[in-house]
């Protein structure tokens, strides 16, 4: 019996052993015989072992030596080593053993655990594999064993597939509802109206009064943070929901919505206007940027600031009329019988239990909180309102019209009266014609899809809407949603007012920080972001090669040695040779809200874009100094590039969907991986997903920041890594706009790509009908002009982009907008080469696409290149006009003398 027992304990000791061996989320201690092939190149360098020990190295294929843990092959061809490693940590999680292999040429990282022989490691651009040591298969066996799979990675998958639309995007996507904002522009008096359009939006259809991002309190309501007003029209709360809402012209800021009801057919409008004034420019007083800074979230002011807006907040807010919501409501019967139209007016509160005192007054139609405090006034086919809730039997055919006007504040009794003798049909005309206005002043665009040619204009009025500021020429805050101007976040703003011709506007936005900026030097407006500064100054450049202003140039010069100068002190502490290779002349600190105080890849590569940009433009009033900045700006790029490719040399490798492992790289210095493979203990998951630091925040912002060239293998990498590990349908999470693939995807002539990232990314995060942008998918920050902002100028890069001295036209245009009878059309485009015109006409069934450019300035481009795709993706047979090229189906004009002609016969 004794013995039998000491053998099942034996047996059970060996099954533990076994299990733990096995089980990768347990083992530990482990021997591992690991082999790396090259294919060729006399590779020569060392094997380096984090969390586990280095036993052996021996040459197997090639001629060489092994000396300790260093290798070198004097051959050729094919070279084999293989590696044994003892006390190998098999585990999940931090802690895990990696292998270092440190060659001179293209070094590389793996997880000991990743290894083996079903899916080798392959990295054919450093021509090498890594499996066990039992697996005896070449380089070149592997290779083809791997393509003979006919694996594909995601990238690749795009290009076999038919070009992605709006329909496909919108199938696959989340449909978003995003309140609506109405205000004047300028003025922080702003409207958020939200409707029944889902199951997560209330009881009532609601309008909240903001200051900004602010609401509104309330002296009636003591104690309280501002008052919502809840209306209906319609039988309420059904099974069914049959509405939709577009914008005046799909682009003006007055909102339309039709509700259907069954028999009963709701339309409504709704917009904002003066109490009393004509809505015109000369009317507007605006609002000062620092009192509008105050009412939004995230500002920081530094004690000057502070005192400033002290002096200026009360008298700033003084308003002698209010901002007016104009409703109206307009309820067809289309049954053949008599049917019922249901309506209530505002009241306090979008809940009907919550009971906070006030009164409606059917004698006046109007809503008070006090005999002196009118809120609302309403109205009923033209005349009083007789009760705050009304049914109205209505014959066939005929209509009932319900009205409401809502002061942005509770009002006196006067001026009520005076307001409910307002005509909502002048009024509306009037909006109308002061957005269109606005309008009519920025670059004409046709594109063959009219939701996108909405969404460019009614864009351009969404970002109008929250710049606030004084009129007519005080400075302007371009606000982000519910937040004050960020450097970074404000920057895609103020590039899109420059491509659209509202320079005026963009000026403007930009002096915001540069009032700002602080005594040292440094440009910080939000939150402890870091970042501003690097940002500001490329936008300072950005601003220059749109107007080549030169007056204000040397106006602003002061501001821009400042912030070089503050830039380059902050460096300076970093130039320390313990950090040679992880961080040594980068600054640190954090990009956004995760509290990382490191030497972040983000945070130095807009550091390095401003002051490239900065040298660049001060050159032109100050040579001496801007070749100094230059000089200072070459040694960073060259600092960060050290860094980088040391990163990704000690990053684990991931692998692909076509076979391949791609190098990573970490968000900063200071650690060895991406923060979502959890080689280091921590928690990183923020904003909604595992990958805000390494997506959203990461390295392949050095690429959009010209630190790296988009055509380089080492930017080709990270960007498949990303495409297939960080990405859904090409698209980032949480918050998407903060990735600039798209950039570089249109640099390398991705068409697929880039559309895929373009439409399935606004089609997810945006308000389909009228075309707010939501911060996040999980609903934070409406109204978020940053990511709309940045979706405007994926359009505009689409139809042209500028590299070098040469103008690219239509390189990222879906082919479907030349189906025949279709035209593109910019009249007045802003670019670095100053204005030009473009239309594109397309005759398939005539076999031609014509394209005519014009350019007028005094800085024309030297080289046009256009790509004219065909829909069906014929290859043209013939050409006039310039050199065309069939692969990338692009014409090519050199010498461009401000004018051509092309003409494609397919």
């Amino acid at each position: 019996m004794m013995n039998k027992n000491k053998t099942l304990f034996l047996f059970y000791q060996l099954f533990i052993f076994m299990f733990f061996l096995c089980n990768p989320i347990f083992s530990i201690g482990i021997t591992k015989q690991i082999v790396i092939e090259w294919d060729h190149g006399k590779p020569k360098g060392c094997i380096e072992v984090t969390n586990g020990r280095l036993d052996n190295l021996i040459i197997k294929k090639g001629k060489g030596r092994i000396q300790g843990n260093h290798f070198v092959f004097s051959t050729d061809g094919p070279a084999r080593i293989e590696v044994t490693v003892s006390e190998a940590q098999l585990k999940l999680g931090p802690g895990a053993s990696l292998m270092h292999v440190k060659t001179e040429q293209n070094p590389f990282t793996f997880f000991i655990r990743d290894v083996n022989t079903t899916f080798p490691i392959f990295i054919p651009e450093f021509l090498v594999v890594v499996s066990l040591a039992d697996d005896l298969r070449s380089f070149q066996e592997i290779t083809s064993d791997i393509e003979s799979k006919n694996l594909r990675c995601k990238a690749e998958q795009y290009d076999f597939e038919p070009e992605e639309t709006y329909e496909n995007a919108a199938a696959h996507t989340r449909n978003q509802f995003v309140p609506t904002w109405l205000g004047l522009s300028r003025d922080i008096r702003i409207f958020q109206v939200e409707q029944l359009l889902s199951d997560n939006y209330g009881e009532m259809n609601s309008i909240t009064p903001k200051w900004a991002t602010t609401n509104v309190p309330l002296k009636q309501k003591k104690g309280q943070n501002g008052i919502s007003y809840g209306f209906l029209f319609g039988r309420g709360q059904g099974t069914t929901l049959d509405i939709e809402r577009k914008l005046e012209e799909g682009t003006l800021p007055i909102l339309h919505t039709v509700l259907k009801d069954e028999d009963v057919t709701y339309h409504s409008i709704a917009f904002t206007s003066f109490e009393q004034s004509s809505l015109i420019e000369a009317n507007l007083k605006g609002t000062h940027y620092l009192v509008a800074d105050n009412y939004c979230h995230g500002t920081t002011f530094t004690q000057q600031q502070q005192e400033a807006f002290s002096k200026i907040h009360h008298q700033d807010m003084a308003h002698d009329e209010e901002v007016v919501l104009y409703f109206r409501c307009e309820a067809l019967n289309t049954a053949p019988v008599p049917r019922y139209a249901f309506y209530k007016t505002p009241k306090p509160s979008k809940n009907w239990a919550d009971h906070f005192p006030y009164k409606f007054d059917p004698s006046t139609g109007f809503s008070t909180y006090s005999s002196d405090s009118i809120f609302c006034v309403s109205k009923l086919n033209g005349t009083l309102l007789p009760n705050e809730e009304v049914a109205v039997l209505l014959q066939p055919g005929e209509k009932a019209v319900f009205e409401y006007f809502l002061p942005h504040q509770p009002i006196p009794f006067d001026r009520a009266k005076r307001l409910f003798n307002q005509s909502f049909d002048e009024r509306l005309a009037g909006c109308k014609a002061f957005w269109g206005n606005k309008q009519q002043e920025a670059t004409g665009v046709h594109l063959p899809e009219r939701r996108i040619n909405e969404m460019l204009y009614a864009g351009l009025h969404h970002l109008d809407l929250i710049t606030y500021g004084l009129e007519p020429d005080g400075v302007l805050a371009p606000s982000i949603g519910v937040y004050s101007p960020i450097g970074t976040e404000s920057a895609p703003i103020i590039q899109y007012y420059l491509s659209m011709g509202v320079f005026n506007r963009a000026r403007r936005s930009l002096q915001y920080f540069l009032d700002k900026q602080h005594d040292d030097g440094m440009i910080q407006n939000f939150g402890g972001y870091m970042i501003e500064t690097g940002a500001v100054l490329w936008l300072m450049g950005e601003y220059y090669r749109y107007t080549h202003d030169v007056e204000w140039l040397k106006s602003s010069m002061p501001n821009l040695k400042k912030a070089c100068d503050f830039l380059v002190k902050w460096r300076q502490q970093s130039l320390i040779d313990s950090l040679r290779g992880r961080g040594y002349g980068m600054i640190a600190g954090k990009v956004a809200d995760p509290k990382d105080e490191y030497h972040q890849y983000m945070l130095n590569g807009y550091a390095y874009l401003g002051m490239s940009r900065a040298a660049e433009i001060a050159e032109i009033v100050d040579l001496n100094y801007g070749r100094q900045i230059q000089k200072v700006a070459d040694s960073w790029k060259q600092d960060i590039r050290n860094s980088f490719f040391n990163s990704r040399a000690h990053s684990p490798v991931v692998p692909l969907g076509d076979g391949r492992w791609s190098p990573t790289v970490p968000p900063w210095t200071e650690t060895v991986s991406p923060t979502f493979l959890y080689t280091q203990p921590g928690n990183f998951f923020s904003h909604g997903s595992f990958f805000t630091r390494d997506g959203l925040l990461g390295p392949l912002h050095l690429v959009y920041t010209e630190v790296l060239s988009p055509h380089e293998e080492a930017a080709k990498m990270m960007q498949d890594y990303y495409n297939e590990l960080l990405f859904q349908r090409n698209t980032g999470f949480s918050q998407p706009y903060y990735h600039r693939h798209d950039w570089m995807e249109l640099q390398n002539g991705q068409v697929k790509p880039f559309l895929k990232t373009y439409y399935n990314t606004f089609a997810g995060i945006s308000d389909r009908e009228t075309y707010s942008f939501w911060e996040h998918y999980y609903h934070v920050s409406s109204h978020k002009t940053h990511e709309e902002a940045w979706f405007l100028m994926q359009t505009r890069w689409m139809l042209y982009m500028e590299e070098g001295k040469t103008l690219k036209l239509l390189q990222g245009i879906p082919r479907n907008w030349m189906n025949n009878g279709q035209c593109i059309k910019l009249k007045n485009a802003a670019s670095y080469f100053g204005l030009f015109n473009l239309d594109v006409n397309s005759s398939v069934k005539s076999n031609t696409i014509e394209a005519t450019i014009e350019c007028n300035s005094d800085r024309p481009p030297d080289r046009i290149q256009i790509r004219l795709p065909h829909p069906e993706g014929l290859r043209a047979k013939s050409v006039s006009g310039g050199t065309y090229d069939a692969n990338t189906e692009t014409v090519t004009i050199d010498s461009f003398n401000g004018y051509a002609n092309v003409k494609l016969v397919f």
